[in-house]
């Protein structure tokens, strides 16, 4: 795919340390899949509204849902852009000095236009790619969703047409006079992993009649 995404504008252009940035869109779509949660940015009722939402890309758009009702969706399809975020912690630059320690991390930052998705087949097949993104298979396992669970649900359509990577990696920058000292410093890695599971406490699968679902055995495996 590759290539500058919307090419580098004042929106997106990094200021501060620019030589971690980048703009290719396979660094930005990497870290975009690497996680389901995003933080939106909006204006709502004339004030700044930033929330967490579930959201999952497809090709050069993310998909996000929630409720009918929820005001930071409606007010997305108002705009000429709305701002979405995806940050990773993958550990701690542990320095000689508190100033230089930071944390390791990948970030991207999208603008583009939302749109709301009115069309029923159109939400349905938005809604299995959210699942399929979240947990794999899993749209296969369950039953589909009921008309009045779609007419509560809205699903909004972010057009990725600006955007920015910014990733952070080791080992810490020390200041010349704090490396000969005995401080220790480097640094500390991590990552999000799935690590067991509590079956529901009820049914079939509260007596132990049914076996944990095929998509979450293969995201524990997959995941470990």
């Amino acid at each position: 795919m590759g290539g500058v995404i919307g090419g580098v504008t004042p929106r997106t252009r990094l200021r501060r340390l620019p030589e971690l940035g980048s703009y290719d869109a396979d660094v930005v779509y990497g870290i975009l899949d690497a996680t389901s949660i995003c933080h939106v940015g909006t204006i709502v009722d004339d004030t700044p509204m930033v929330l967490p939402m579930l959201h999952v890309r497809h090709e050069n758009r993310l998909l996000i849902h929630g409720s009918r009702s929820n005001r930071l969706l409606r007010s997305m399809t108002e705009l000429d852009a709305v701002c979405v975020t995806v940050t990773l912690n993958d550990g701690l630059i542990v320095a000689r000095s508190t100033f230089n320690s930071s944390v390791a991390y990948r970030s991207a930052v999208v603008f583009g236009k939302a749109r709301l998705l009115e069309n029923d087949a159109e939400s349905s097949a938005a809604l299995d790619r959210l699942i399929e993104g979240v947990l794999p298979g899993r749209s296969r396992e369950v039953r589909p969703s009921h008309d009045s669970e779609m007419a509560r649900t809205s699903v909004v359509e972010v057009l990725i047409e600006e955007a920015s990577a910014k990733i952070s990696v080791g080992p810490p920058d020390d200041d010349d006079e704090d490396v000969e000292t005995d401080v220790w410093a480097g640094v500390l890695h991590g990552e999000f992993v799935y690590t067991g599971v509590t079956s529901a406490p009820d049914g079939p699968v509260g007596r132990g009649e049914v076996d944990v679902a095929a998509s979450v055995t293969r995201l524990l495996r997959d995941n470990s």
